[in-house]
């Protein structure tokens, strides 16, 4: 709870199965209470006024008026209710749910397809746990008992200003409001940058290819979803799959992708961890690493021992993010060496490669 108050949700969705499913899962959050239903975005904008919710779980596929839809009436309406939108697993699901994170969602959760109503029940309390937990200590500044508060490490001593070759390489690790935000960088990346560009987005599997379309329409430069054995090339940005794990490795002269099913690392796969940790046997120093929002701390580890081998690293800057989790990590352990505003990383990942 946030020092005593309950979060309000309401719940729109046209599935009377899946809105009890969400039901229940959120009946297991503490600190939740479910203020009233809808079967579709019409009633939903409808109740608004009455049921004052805090945040709205939305369907993006409904009759009567689907959930882009709604987004775009509450932007409208300049409404302060915070939205999780919950997306199919389809091709049309994915690029939806794109959409709906550009207008202002705040995270998703794909709609699961377990064999029982519990198994459902069991993956959707996982996911909207997380991301309430996110909302509450992005809200109220607080963090819930389900989130104890690590002890930070040490932070690292500030290295000198010692004089540093071109980057060879560009990896960016985000997660909760990474969509967005990305739409923020990587079209202001110049088509010819001149170096590969890697990103671990966190992301169940569909949605990265969605994600990879919405960019590269978006953008100059190439932007793809990473498969197997792909050969890595200049002015490229490679995202990872959802679901698996992404590295590179050398296969003669030339560097390569690698992606499969390893285990997760801080609970994630992708895990941006597990990509930062590949590229100082490649690319030695000349690496500029970069966290972005979003929740946890994948990454944060690696990017600091690749900032102590002398690496440029970045992290994005508390008032731009939509949770500040990721870079706060980066920033209190010292593994950031800049702390830069998310209208200036572009510009600062292009100078660091000239």
């Amino acid at each position: 709870m946030t020092n005593g108050r309950l979060i309000r949700v309401m719940i729109v969705d046209d599935s009377i199965l899946y809105r009890k499913a969400i039901h229940d899962s959120l009946d297991r959050i503490e600190g939740v209470e479910v203020v009233g239903v809808a079967p579709n975005g019409k009633l939903a904008l409808a109740k608004l006024d009455a049921l004052k919710p805090d945040l709205i779980t939305l369907d993006i596929e409904m009759p009567e008026m689907d959930g882009i839809e709604v987004l775009k009436a509450l932007r409208a309406m300049n409404s302060k209710v915070t939205v999780i939108m919950v997306s199919s697993l389809t091709v049309q699901g994915g690029k939806m749910t794109m959409q709906a994170l550009e207008l202002g969602a705040f995270d998703f959760i794909p709609k699961p397809s377990g064999a029982t109503l519990e198994a459902n029940v069991e993956a959707i309390t996982g996911s909207l746990r997380t991301i309430i937990n996110a909302f509450i200590r992005k809200k109220y500044d607080f963090i819930p008992a389900t989130m104890p508060r690590p002890a930070p490490p040490p932070p690292r001593p500030v290295a000198l200003g010692l004089a540093r070759q071109a980057s060879k390489v560009v990896a960016i690790g985000v997660s909760t409001g990474g969509p967005l935000a990305l739409v923020s960088v990587i079209p202001k990346l110049p088509a010819t940058i001149g170096v590969p560009v890697f990103i671990v987005q966190h992301m169940p599997p569909l949605f990265t290819k969605s994600l990879a379309e919405n960019l590269q329409s978006k953008s100059a430069i190439e932007v793809v979803e990473a498969v197997d054995a792909m050969e890595v090339k200049p002015n490229c940005v490679y995202i990872a799959p959802g679901g698996r794990q992404m590295r590179l490795v050398k296969n003669g002269a030339s560097t390569v992708i690698q992606i499969n099913d390893d285990p997760p690392e801080n609970s994630c796969r992708p895990s941006v961890d597990y990509l930062f940790r590949s590229l100082n046997a490649i690319y030695g120093t000349r690496i500029t690493a970069v966290i972005m929002t979003g929740m946890g701390a994948d990454g944060v580890k690696e990017l600091g021992r690749l900032k102590d081998y002398g690496a440029l690293t970045m992290a994005q800057d508390r008032e731009s993010c939509v949770v500040y989790g990721m870079p706060k990590e980066a920033a209190d352990t010292g593994a950031a060496s800049m702390i830069v505003k998310l209208a200036e990383i572009a510009d600062e990942i292009t100078k660091s490669v000239r």
